[in-house]
């Protein structure tokens, strides 16, 4: 006989033996589980799944449950979806694992960088430039410039160099840029305007169109690039070989450009409002901060003396005497500029010490091998002009209590200025935006957004240094992509599907010893990471020719087997990745002990990761009452409990490779190792 109760405010009927969780699925109501499979026996492991008694207010497992007449059960309130995230948070919290490879959440555009280096391993250089072109719309710029976040976060730093990851991007740019053309939709009807041709514009217009809306890009300067053509130095960045070659796909793709265009001149935001659905301001930080010193007008901004290069197509006077102050990569470029400029003696003036300086530190040192003297501890005073030489004064300074940026703050030394002559006095110090009128800007200056966002108002948005302040070329394509998806959700009414949030993590490298290292892949190169080759040194202090070559294919695949591939083989199918997110849960959120890294790599086909266990049961279960084999058990009680085979002996031997357990599993603590 059929039983009647209430389910999220409206009858519906069960039939006896019937759980709460399959009549509402039944009913189109979404319950998350993850200890629930079909194919097993009832366990209430996992408390994901509970539902309310709304007479008791008791909480109820789902799963397991089965409803009595005239019941009536909350599966969708409030107080229902937080007590999963309870549970969900509960589980995180001794969960350990990596969701992703911390080389992909280092890098800005969350590019996917554990599989397009799988891919170049495997000698599939185009199938890399795919992957690496979902995140990253200038593969062939930021194979050149990237400060490589994704490097630094590497666990093979662990023990040793971190992969040369950013050669797996340039080449296969190099390779295939030309020939790879993105699948483009048929174009929706909607329009944008993007004002500002640098990365975050160029991106913003690249996603738009891979969704199929029309974007028109206006720029200020004849030519589209920014930053990458008009403040990164040639030698880093070659404007006809690389740059101009990689532009052009954007005019393939039907991207529109309306160059010498300049919003508050010749371009109002009233005739973009009008003509467009939306649009998005990306104009940089184009505006150089001064020394904040007396005569600090006889100085040449930094910004604009790169930029004064590239518009003078590299035939600029010999800049004498060179002192730049600042200890930035924008400093980097400006001394290394003035090297090739023929300056004969050039210096670089910082307030702390080599420790503390924001630059790369492979471009101070590659700075240092071209001939460019550093000073440190040292400020600027005063600069003023005498008998045709600029004369700086400069305090030195000692390093005091660490400030908000964290680093110690430089504090003047009395009685300890010093005067030294320049022909050529640039100031590095910072770069700020110039919002154009109409554009709502907050008390720093920069574009207004709520953290994390690109809408400014209806209609209109932002991205890139305008909106955060001056950043690297990837941060700026991470913008880009992020005002493109918010565009196309909120004015195109698209399903745009956001990165996930959950990233559980073993933890940074630097408190990881190589033991915590899970090694899914046999046979980790050892071999010593391999090095870009350069130009020669006297050749890069004379011309401006790009100063690294591209690593060949053979070098770039034998790097691939340096990495170890330590992201969650599980990470596109983990339940409890999809469902926390889903629910908004912070694997920080309940903090405690967690168990020590435990792994079974003796299978030859099999890896059993105990960190990302949730002691479910479910594989236990799968294989005796699916498989009838008996070979799982639980081992242990309380916090310490694990699964395992019988004394710990391992699958291998023993095991048939059905792989039921594997698919039963909905963490990927089992899981095949060698998982495309």
């Amino acid at each position: 006989m059929s039983i009647e109760f209430i389910l999220d405010g409206r009858k519906v009927t069960a039939e006896p033996g019937q759980t709460i969780l399959e009549v509402a699925r039944a009913n189109g109501i979404s319950i998350p589980t993850l200890c629930r499979d079909e194919k097993v026996s009832r366990t209430t492991s996992c408390f994901v799944c509970v539902v309310r008694d709304c007479k008791t207010g008791k909480f109820l497992p789902s799963c397991s449950a089965c409803p009595a007449p005239g019941q009536e059960i909350d599966a969708s309130g409030d107080d229902v979806r937080e007590m999963r995230r309870t549970a969900l948070n509960l589980l995180l919290s001794e969960h350990t694992g990596d969701c992703e490879a911390p080389c992909t959440v280092a890098c800005p555009a969350h590019a996917a960088v554990e599989e397009y280096v799988r891919a170049g391993r495997e000698g599939d250089f185009r199938k890399a430039l795919e992957i690496i072109k979902k995140r990253i719309p200038l593969p062939m710029s930021v194979g050149r410039v990237c400060p490589r976040f994704c490097e630094k976060n590497c666990r093979r730093n662990v023990y040793g160099k971190p992969v040369a990851i950013n050669e797996f991007k340039r080449l296969a740019a190099d390779l295939y840029y030309d020939e790879y053309m993105e699948e483009l939709p048929a174009l929706s009807g909607k329009k944008v305007a993007v004002v500002g041709a640098g990365p975050a514009g160029l991106s913003c217009a690249y996603y738009l169109r891979r969704a199929g809306v029309a974007a028109t890009v206006f720029d200020a300067m004849k030519a589209a690039g920014g930053m990458l053509r008009y403040g990164i130095p040639e030698y880093r960045l070659p404007k006809h070989a690389i740059l101009d070659r990689e532009l052009a796909h954007f005019g393939k793709m039907g991207i529109a450009f309306d160059f010498g265009r300049k919003l508050g001149e010749n371009l109002s935001l009233d005739e973009l409002r009008k003509n467009f659905d939306a649009v998005v301001i990306a104009v940089g930080c184009w505006q150089g901060s001064g020394m904040r010193c007396p005569g600090e007008e006889l100085a040449t901004v930094g910004i604009d003396y790169l930029r004064s290069i590239p518009e003078a197509d590299y035939v600029a006077p010999n800049p004498g005497k060179v002192i730049v102050v600042g200890g930035g990569n924008t400093a980097m470029d400006c001394v290394r500029t003035s090297v090739r400029l023929g300056s004969p003696d050039v210096s670089c003036f910082y307030r702390r010490t080599e420790a503390e300086m924001p630059a790369e530190k492979l471009e101070i040192a590659e700075a240092r091998e071209e001939g460019v003297k550093f000073t440190f501890l040292v400020a600027p005073v005063k600069l003023e002009k005498r008998g045709g030489k600029l004369v700086l004064t400069c305090r030195k300074m000692e390093l005091g209590e660490p400030d908000a940026s964290g680093r110690r703050k430089p504090v003047e030394i009395p009685g300890s200025d010093y005067e030294v002559e320049a022909d050529t006095v640039i100031a590095a110090i910072g770069q700020k935006s110039d919002i154009p009128a109409g554009v709502p800007v907050n008390r720093f200056g920069y574009a207004d957004a709520p953290r994390g966002a690109a809408k400014l108002s209806d209609g209109l948005y932002a991205a890139g240094d305008c909106l955060s302040g001056a950043a690297t070329v990837v941060e700026g394509l991470a913008s880009g992509r992020r005002a493109a998806e918010e565009i196309l959700r909120d004015v195109c009414g698209m399903d745009v599907e956001i990165d996930n949030p959950i990233y559980v993590s073993r933890g940074k490298w630097q408190h990881l010893k190589k033991s915590d290292l899970v090694f899914v892949r046999d046979g980790v190169s050892e071999a010593e990471r391999a090095e870009l080759k350069m130009i020669p040194q006297e050749e890069r202090r004379t011309t401006f020719k790009e100063t690294t070559f591209t690593m060949d294919k053979e070098t770039v695949q034998r790097e691939g087997d340096r990495c170890i591939g330590c992201s969650c083989t599980d990470k596109a199918e983990c339940k409890l990745r999809k469902h926390a997110a889903e629910y908004g849960c912070d694997p920080e959120k309940i903090k405690g002990a967690r168990l020590p890294v435990s792994y079974d790599t003796r299978h030859p086909l099999i890896i059993q990761d105990r960190g990302k266990c949730i002691k479910c049961g479910v594989c236990v279960k799968t294989c005796a009452e699916v498989i009838n084999r008996n070979l799982l058990g639980i081992k242990k009680r309380g916090f310490n409990t694990f699964v395992a085979t019988a004394f710990d002996a391992g699958f291998a031997g023993n095991c048939s490779d059905c792989g039921a357990c594997i698919e039963a599993c909905p963490t990927g603590a089992l899981d095949w190792r060698n998982k495309k």
